[in-house]
């Protein structure tokens, strides 16, 4: 019989979370930063003020100048222009679908799946329960052919033209989209893989040709390091383009854009700092600051945006991401990984991020891991991985995210294609728990996997 948790006593291990770690926190800076704004004449009122609808100018600027640095766009450093405020990417996806969608219009929204689980309320909230449709990727991300063939069949299969939708320009609805995308293009949650060069450039021109706003979670792009943990940190590439830089770069572009990047601080500071910004052209940006909710209270999260606009401006968070941040994740990926291929590896567990990123045929830059998650697939002879899931959490004190959880709600298809595909695996978050934790939730989830070997569910009392 598998050992009951009240007989072990196993102090919980949680690898669901996709939280980062709380001993992580910059606390120094924030109070720091806290104390120089609040203790000046300066910036202590404007602070505690109502903010600007897009946020304070400095820190759209300061944003400006550091993601410039970052990506460094082909088309050409960020204008703040382009640059909202929010309060995290969550909060403004909700925002962004209250002004540039409507329900009875908008078509659908399509999800690359395996998908962010935690997303679909949001589109729910929006009106569009029962419209959510998942979109297959394989191992360079999205797959372009099949949401074209869907998307078109959505426009010559249901009478959608003649729909103005209820939102009007008199209303302040200037520009509604016909459909909207959704996805994390690198280091995606929960998958890992990172969407390619040629796969970003495609999805961009599929959106132009069919209305469509390509939603973005651009949230663990600064979060990278070499594969090979042999490999120096110096010696990565650029962070690939995300698909709003996409968007400015290729001729064509509209006024409104086929594109919004959202970022935030919540994984490279703190989640409870709920602060965030999101990037596209001016026209949508101006027009973000014309939603009611914050016409009446300025900009959401504006004295914690504060605190942000100072640890940019004076390089303390740039610091503390090149020094703490990414080497502690560095490690403990590391560590994580070893551990799979010493533990599970052995029975048949695989693991599958996707294609390596390369900018192109002369990119000689090393293979890049990052992000906060890993996704592996269990072996064809085991129990459904709902099961395992259960033996683990009830008799290992082991939490882990599996692969059901990550289908799109309300869409048959993506629940079916789970069963073959991503719905026999498991999500692992490395940003959590320190080293050793880690590898002995790895090594407790290579003692389920022998136990439910041994003990099918049809042998179990």
């Amino acid at each position: 019989m598998i050992a009951k948790l009240e007989e072990t006593s196993l102090d919980p291990i949680n690898l669901q979370g996709g939280w980062p770690s709380p001993f992580l926190h910059p606390n120094k800076l924030l109070q720091d930063a806290a104390k120089a704004v609040l203790s000046n004449e300066n910036t202590n009122v404007s602070a505690l003020m109502y903010g600007p609808e897009l946020g304070s100018k400095q820190l759209r600027e300061s944003l400006a100048t550091w993601l410039s640095e970052l990506y460094q766009p082909a088309s050409g450093r960020i204008a703040f222009n382009r640059i909202a405020i929010s309060n995290g990417a969550s909060g403004y996806l909700a925002q962004i679908l209250q002004k540039f969608t409507d329900s009875s219009y908008t078509r659908r929204i399509w999800m690359v799946e395996p998908t962010y689980f935690l997303a679909c309320p949001i589109f729910h909230d929006a009106g569009f329960e029962g419209r959510l449709r998942g979109i297959p990727e394989d191992t360079e991300g999205i797959d372009l052919e099949y949401l074209e063939v869907a998307m078109a069949a959505v426009e010559v299969g249901e009478s959608w033209r003649d729909n103005t939708g209820t939102k009007t320009p008199g209303g302040g609805y200037h520009k509604l989209y016909r459909h909207v995308i959704y996805a994390v293009p690198t280091f995606s949650n929960p998958s890992a893989k990172t969407m390619s060069l040629a796969r970003r450039i495609g999805l961009i021109k599929l959106a132009r040709k069919y209305d469509a706003l390509v939603v973005t979670d651009d949230v663990y792009d600064v979060l990278r390091w070499p594969e090979d943990e042999t490999v120096d940190q110096k010696s990565l590439g650029r962070i690939p383009p995300r698909l709003v830089d996409i968007d400015r770069e290729l001729d064509g572009a509209t006024e409104w854009g086929n594109a919004a990047s959202n970022g935030s601080f919540s994984k490279i500071v703190a989640p409870g700092i709920r602060v965030g910004w999101c990037e596209a052209m001016p026209a949508f940006t101006n027009a973000m600051g014309t939603i009611g909710s914050t016409g009446s209270g300025g900009c959401h999260g504006h004295f914690a945006s504060t605190l942000i606009e100072h640890i940019i401006s004076n390089g303390s968070l740039p610091t503390y991401l090149e020094e703490v941040l990414i080497p502690t994740y560095r490690k403990r990926y590391y560590k994580m990984i070893n551990a799979i291929k010493e533990y599970l590896f052995p029975l048949g567990v695989q693991m599958d991020m996707g294609k390596a990123y390369t900018g192109g045929p002369d990119d000689t830059s090393p293979g890049v891991a990052g992000g906060f998650f890993l996704y592996l697939h269990f072996p064809d002879t085991l129990p459904p991985v709902s099961h395992i899931a259960k033996v683990s959490k009830e008799n290992y004190a082991l939490t882990f995210a599996h692969g059901a959880m990550f289908a799109v709600r309300g869409d048959a298809g993506s629940v079916e294609r789970a069963t073959t595909s991503f719905g026999e695996g498991a999500r692992l978050c490395w940003a959590w728990n320190n080293e050793d934790i880690l590898v002995e939730g790895v090594h407790r989830l290579a003692s389920v996997i022998k136990d439910v070997m041994i003990n099918p569910p049809s042998k179990l009392v």
